[in-house]
């Protein structure tokens, strides 16, 4: 599988298929959890509610499976390495955003399916809806960004071997 992965991308950068698919999957996921505020804006709660369950378990499983590794080995373990400081600063950014998105709008799904302890529900829900709306869109920006920089921008793509 890892060979299958490392082969060369399809979007035409130095992206190896690895990030392509991750790039590609995450806007997917950035639509289901569009369709799933629309269907919230639509009165449509029920759908609403399990769109935007699957969009977050979606987004914890591809986090975990593709980003978390390559933050390690390119950014935590290279600091002050071969590339240039805005590689470690937009990485470092997105990272942090992404991480506060996944946690929050993972506390939101749970307390959405009441499955969070008494202490924590809250009775406002979508002020919270919107925080984490507003969170995942702009972490997916900047995941963005950081393709852009990774594998279009900089000399030196971070590449596993």
């Amino acid at each position: 599988m890892t060979e299958i992965l490392h082969r060369p991308g399809f979007l035409g950068t130095a992206g190896n298929l690895a990030a392509d698919m991750t790039l590609v999957m995450m806007l997917v996921i950035a639509a289901i959890f569009t369709g799933g505020m629309l269907l919230a804006r639509r009165k449509k709660y029920d759908a609403h509610q399990w769109v935007q369950m699957t969009g977050a378990v979606l987004n914890l499983a591809l986090v975990l499976w593709m980003m978390v590794l390559p933050f390690r080995d390119f950014v935590v373990r290279d600091m002050e390495g071969p590339r240039p400081f805005y590689f470690y600063r937009v990485t470092i950014i997105h990272a942090a955003l992404g991480a506060t998105a996944v946690l929050f709008g993972l506390f939101v799904v749970l307390r959405g399916h009441n499955l969070m302890i008494k202490p924590l529900r809250f009775k406002r829900y979508r002020p919270f809806m919107r925080v984490a709306y507003g969170l995942y869109m702009a972490a997916t920006l900047m995941g963005i960004v950081v393709y852009l920089t990774w594998f279009v921008v900089i000399p030196n793509p971070p590449l596993y071997q």
